[in-house]
């Protein structure tokens, strides 16, 4: 339950979508397969503050499919649309990768353990909190944000995409 609310100082899981729990969104947007147009794609970030955390590109013959995550998800929405790209948003789950040794593999058992497929993976690009973390898309998000909490994993939010990166903690 969330009704003890503290100082204010915890981390704010609501989102502009109305969602109660600290997803990361994903922007998937399709491209010719032509020389430059990655390039053009990421300049449109240059010079706005924000910053792209994670990129992961399928390539076909003719379009390649490009998924980002980006350090403001609302700002980098509205500059994708103006350029008139088309735009699919999806919700991920960030998960801080556990010390020792394998740990992919204890972020995947928690989630079979669960019966959870797994669609896709990528690793962030930054380091949330001086830590490897990777960007995960599953069946049922809100399940395995669940079983990861409770396996004591901790779960990446917008938020701490938008961490300065030269700090560490």
């Amino acid at each position: 339950m969330d009704s003890d609310q503290g100082s204010g100082a915890g981390t704010k899981f609501e989102t502009m979508r109305g969602r109660n729990f600290p997803a990361l969104r994903q922007f998937t947007i399709f491209l010719e397969n032509r020389v430059g147009q990655l390039l053009e794609v990421v300049r449109r970030f240059e010079g706005t503050g924000i910053r792209i955390c994670a990129l992961s590109i399928n390539d076909a013959a003719e379009c390649a499919f490009v998924r980002f995550l980006v350090s403001d998800a609302d700002r980098g929405r509205e500059i994708l649309e103006r350029s008139g790209l088309a735009l699919i948003e999806t919700d991920l789950i960030g998960v801080q990768l556990p010390e020792g040794p394998q740990p992919l593999l204890r972020v995947c058992t928690a989630l079979l353990q669960a019966e959870l497929n797994i669609i896709q993976t990528y690793p962030l690009i930054i380091r949330p909190h001086g830590k490897p973390a990777v960007a995960i898309m599953v069946e049922n998000i809100e399940m395995a944000m669940e079983t990861l909490n409770e396996k004591g994993f901790t779960i990446i939010t917008e938020g701490d995409l938008d961490d300065n990166p030269t700090m560490d903690q």
